[in-house]
């Protein structure tokens, strides 16, 4: 037992230490290019968001890039709030090239479907999705234009993070995007891209247009974001960067509990098992098996089957790997002071985690007022 034990903990410690070097070699992006070229069109796919769309409308306001080179499109996916109204009202009194269009649904996947049926309708050389729950900051679109201008690159993922609220279980979301913020950044580092969010994900129309969009996983709800870029580093891994930037960092809500959280993770969880990145199928595994055995180590340790001294090393082990990765993400997000909840994020994320991968094998879940088959 002590040696499987060890086994798992070392597969894990190199797993997330090559995350943190990799991490440390992926640049971060000085933006100093002043002339302004790049062309975009922002998609933004929303579902009853009437009390998310205001501050998402005000940060497109805020946006400091010529109104003539990006569009905004909006795709209403059967509201049944005031959403509709809320985006009328900002087209008429607002200046800025923003069109609402309707989803045209041909698939299982909402998600998938409106982007797509925005894509047809986009003019711009460059699509970036986004979410209505989002807040862009001022230089978004700068960012990204000094990025494409200096780099060859046909796809960017780039940062998120969730805006911080006084309570544990935000703060518990917060190390949990952190870690996976961590992993996105450590995967390009070591040449292994396979994470993104579609928070802040950027391409070419034409890219877009040559991999067929989302043929072949429009049967699974979600994963628009990671499908596409598994696509896309097969089709050429040269061509995806990851853009390492504080002026670009797109923030969003967490969820306000811990049932839409559930729901939340196992519509990721569910579509991992459709990954055909053996990579991001590898690391899915080692951190599913080491959460797992370290819930049984509990109970191995009360049966006598493990040491209490064994059980200790284990959870150090993971603390202290976990520990590290999480701190220099945190530092580059400016949330260094989650950090001080941190020993509880740990003690609670095995039982969560290894609780939502076996959910996401058994159940179906809601989303947005919709029931999804896992």
């Amino acid at each position: 037992m002590t040696i499987i034990s060890f086994f798992i903990i070392l597969s894990y410690v190199a797993l997330i230490g090559s995350f943190a070097y990799g991490f440390h070699k992926v640049p971060t992006f000085k933006n100093q290019t002043t002339a302004h070229k790049t062309t975009f069109s922002i998609i933004i796919p929303f579902r009853n968001e009437a009390e998310n769309l205001p501050q998402l409308l005000d940060s497109i306001k805020q946006l400091q890039y010529p109104s003539n080179l990006f569009e905004v499109l909006l795709v209403n996916d059967d509201s049944e709030d005031d959403s509709v109204d809320i985006i009328n009202n900002f087209i008429t009194s607002s200046s800025l090239p923003v069109t609402l269009l309707n989803n045209n649904r041909m698939s299982p996947s909402p998600k998938k479907d409106a982007i797509s049926t925005a894509i047809t309708k986009a003019n711009n050389e460059w699509i970036i999705t986004t979410d209505a729950d989002c807040i862009l900051p001022q230089l978004w679109l700068n960012t990204f234009d000094a990025f494409i201008q200096e780099n060859k690159v046909e796809c960017i993922v780039a940062p998120v993070k969730y805006i911080s609220q006084n309570n544990f279980l935000n703060t518990f979301q917060i190390l949990d995007i952190l870690s996976l913020q961590g992993a996105t950044i450590g995967g390009f580092g070591i040449n292994k891209p396979f994470l993104c969010n579609g928070a802040n994900f950027a391409y070419k129309k034409t890219l877009f247009k040559a991999l067929n969009g989302f043929e072949g996983n429009n049967q699974t709800a979600s994963g628009d974001d990671i499908f596409f870029l598994e696509k896309t580093v097969k089709h050429n891994a040269k061509s995806v960067a990851y853009l390492k930037s504080k002026t670009i960092v797109i923030n969003t809500n967490a969820q306000p509990s811990w049932k839409s959280l559930i729901s939340q993770r196992i519509r990721w969880a569910a579509k991992t098992s459709r990954y055909n990145n053996w990579f991001g199928k590898l690391t899915g595994s080692i951190v599913l098996l080491t959460n797992l055995f370290i819930v049984l180590a509990y109970s191995f340790t009360l049966m006598g089957t493990m040491t209490s001294q064994t059980l200790v090393y284990l959870l150090m082990i993971k603390f202290s790997i976990d520990l590290y990765l999480i701190n220099k993400t945190a530092q580059f997000f400016n949330q260094r002071e989650v950090m001080k909840f941190y020993v509880f994020g740990f003690i609670v994320y095995p039982f969560f985690c290894v609780y939502v991968a076996l959910a996401s094998m058994v159940s179906t879940y809601q989303w947005k007022g919709r029931t999804f088959k896992t």
